[in-house]
């Protein structure tokens, strides 16, 4: 077995911050002739310790792979379980050295792990690798970027820092639903879009995006999340996705929406017409924005 240079931790997002560390595990495996790799979860830690305080997720797990090995680092998904849960920070340097094969372990500047992790500092650390075989680096802190601040921004509809953050624009992925099909009727046809569960979804308003569509091509659209306000009553919750000059029926395909920019906040019109003209307004300003967004989406 190949040894390998490792990191640990939920990676939600897989942001710039993420990427740095990333970055320092391939320097090091490449100068020690080792594998680089990246131990991560199937579920955030939180989502079993204390189920009420598990924030809403970046990306899907599948994402969040696909983007580790973009990165050009194996990724290893571990289920975290209770058994996973109670393991020491000096059983888990064991497990992941005698099992794995893992010879330095890459530190970011926050990252903690096992049960008693919480109270260890990068020095304890490295004593524990000491121990285990193990030499323990501290990456390159990344000022002001963090899952949390991403997280908060995409909730308060800040896809612009969101994505700045990221390297690359916020994308919720879903399946396309049946809707009431009132877009049909004022011509401008909408894809509804039931997102992945446990995805953080950007604030009420209206945005321009690309979708991304079930054969990969990308098309330009304007995005509605709310409640449709003008055209019923309720707090349910609808993501509708007008997309811009394509006709074509989508129900029950998956669909990914990549965030561009916020245009508005969402608004109760006083009739019908009135929405009609501002979706057309929504819909030129949208085209300005994505002029070139469908040649390089990240």
């Amino acid at each position: 077995m190949t040894g390998k240079v490792a990191a640990v931790g939920t990676f939600d997002g897989v942001h710039l911050g993420h990427a740095a560390v990333l970055s320092e595990v391939k320097e090091i495996a490449k100068l020690r002739g080792l594998d680089p790799i990246a131990i991560t979860f199937d579920r955030h830690p939180l989502a079993l310790i204390n189920p009420d305080r598990a924030p809403l997720a970046i990306t899907t797990l599948e994402k969040k792979t696909d983007l580790i090995t973009k990165n050009g680092v194996t990724p290893v998904v571990l289920p975290f379980d209770e058994k996973l849960r109670g393991t020491t920070a000096s059983d888990w340097m064991r497990m992941i050295h005698d099992r794995m094969g893992v010879e330095h372990l890459v530190v970011g500047y926050d990252n903690t792990f096992g049960s008693d992790g919480v109270a260890l500092s990068i020095a304890d650390y490295r004593l524990i690798g000491e121990e285990s075989g193990i030499t323990v680096s501290e990456a390159p802190l990344v000022e002001g970027i963090s899952s949390s601040a991403i997280r908060k921004a995409i909730a308060s509809g800040n896809v612009k820092d969101a994505n700045r953050m990221l390297g690359r624009r916020f994308s919720l992925p879903g399946i396309v639903v049946e809707g009431n099909r009132l877009g049909r009727t004022i011509g401008f046809p909408t894809a509804n879009l039931m997102p992945a569960p446990g995805l953080v979804v950007p604030a009420n308003g209206v945005y321009a995006a690309i979708a991304i569509l079930p054969d990969g091509k990308k098309e330009r659209a304007v995005v509605n999340i709310g409640v449709r306000p003008t055209v019923r009553r309720g707090t349910d919750l609808t993501i509708e996705a007008h997309i811009l000059d394509w006709h074509g029926d989508l129900y029950g395909h998956n669909v990914a929406i990549v965030f561009q920019e916020r245009l508005r906040g969402e608004i109760q019109f006083n009739s019908i017409d009135a929405l009609r003209v501002q979706i057309e307004k929504d819909a030129y300003k949208a085209k300005l924005f994505l002029s070139d967004a469908t040649k390089t989406p990240k």
